[in-house]
């Protein structure tokens, strides 16, 4: 990555007070960068705070600490209306449930239409143009602006989605597991048109995840998170052929393999102890109860995000 990031995240936190003396932190201190044109992916597993950093970044949650920076411009952690209105033009996001995130008492016109309606970006003669021809460029067509959600397959949902927030002619979009809930065949269609959008206009993607192959297909570069934390951070075939972590090892290892002989004949290996709360989660590193490798110093200090390889960071005392 060349040049001023669009996006730089830093020692950002989201913590929730449950009551009785329990927090919970869903994020905790983590920084990143997102180049122009580029497209960072995030995995972990189920529980590890992807979603909560996605809301965060959007603006649906306000950070607990830390800031966000876009285009130099840092975003107070309590932005004015103003402020906030000008952020959500260029930042938008695409939810995993394709479904739910629609309003089923909507037209899909009148969806895709609602933020250039809300921030008056499109003349009221040209709105059906509008609407038609951001629905055409996702794949579908204008008689659709008629229909509701109800209607439509779980990838027309994402496609409509994608129309929405693309409507509102951003710079960055984050895309919250946009994949997930879409079968197979599905998911190359919409991947595959991310990429296509990706190009034609200028597009800044942070791109959430579980499996390792659809991210490392259609990112710059990867980011690991564990619990709140992102403990490794470089290109996406260095992590994803060699990973540094313990943690991203055994993401590694558990990989599908695209051959059924090999994929029967390996020995499965899991990681072994309890996954840690994050509900006051204990000192030092997150992954010292489950890792084979811990140290005494793992238990009481917490690994700094540092570069050990030129462009390719690794939280871990071993390394």
């Amino acid at each position: 990555m060349s040049g001023e990031p669009l996006l730089e995240v830093i020692e950002l936190s989201k913590q929730f007070d449950l009551g009785r003396a329990q927090i919970l932190h869903a994020v905790d201190k983590v920084s990143f960068t997102v180049g122009r044109r580029e497209t960072l992916g995030l995995v972990g597993e189920s529980g590890c705070g992807k979603s909560t950093l996605a809301r965060v970044l959007v603006g649906m949650y306000a950070p607990t600490s830390g800031s966000i920076r876009f285009d130099g411009k840092t975003l107070p952690p309590r932005p004015k209306r103003a402020e906030r209105r000008e952020f959500s033009r260029s930042v938008q996001m695409i939810f995993q449930d394709p479904y739910a995130s629609l309003n089923p008492r909507m037209t899909i016109g009148d969806i895709v239409a609602e933020g250039p309606d809300i921030h008056g970006l499109w003349q009221k003669e040209e709105r059906r143009d509008r609407i038609g021809a951001w629905l055409e460029r996702v794949g579908l067509s204008v008689e659709h602006a008629y229909r509701f959600p109800h209607e439509f397959s779980g990838g027309q949902r994402q496609r409509i989605g994608l129309a929405r927030a693309l409507a509102m002619e951003p710079r960055f979009l984050v895309l919250d597991e946009p994949i997930s809930a879409l079968d197979v065949s599905i998911q190359a269609q919409v991947v595959t048109l991310l990429t296509d959008l990706q190009k034609e206009f200028g597009l800044s993607y942070l791109f959430i995840a579980h499996g390792l192959n659809m991210v490392r297909y259609i990112s710059d570069r990867m980011a690991v998170m564990y619990l709140g934390q992102i403990v490794e951070l470089g290109p996406k075939d260095a992590v994803f052929h060699s990973p540094l972590h313990p943690y991203s090892q055994a993401l590694h290892e558990a990989n599908p393999i695209p051959d059924p002989r090999r994929e029967r004949s390996r020995t499965d290996n899991l990681l072994p102890g309890e996954l840690p709360s994050p509900i006051n989660p204990p000192p030092g590193c997150r992954f010292a109860s489950r890792c084979p490798m811990a140290l005494a110093d793992c238990r009481t200090q917490t690994p700094a995000l540092r570069a050990i390889k030129p462009g390719h960071l690794a939280a871990c005392h071993r390394l």
